[in-house]
């Protein structure tokens, strides 16, 4: 229910889901935001917006570099994703 109500509040944001049916995490690719490497991209998301997420490469030895995708944790309460979702619609 939580990724559906993420995808849901997202779906007006130049994120781009990748399907996910079995974890905690959602995938986003965020090509249409910046050309960032997804490790440069989170953290400059994190200062700027006060939205956390995981860059996909840091689980590769030796990862696409032209990889934007990073993925966000569902697992959090609706009032923290409505927040976040907030914030990130805006980028």
């Amino acid at each position: 229910d939580k990724r559906d109500f993420l995808a849901e509040k997202l779906k007006n944001s130049r994120l781009r889901p990748l399907p996910s049916k079995g974890s905690y995490f959602q995938l986003y690719q965020y090509d249409l935001i910046s050309d960032e490497m997804d490790v440069d991209f989170a953290r400059e998301m994190t200062i700027m917006h006060g939205v956390a997420a995981i860059p996909i490469t840091v689980f590769y030895d030796n990862p696409d570099p032209e990889s934007r995708i990073i993925r966000f944790c569902f697992a959090k309460t609706v009032e923290t994703l409505e927040k976040a979702a907030d914030r990130l619609v805006k980028m």
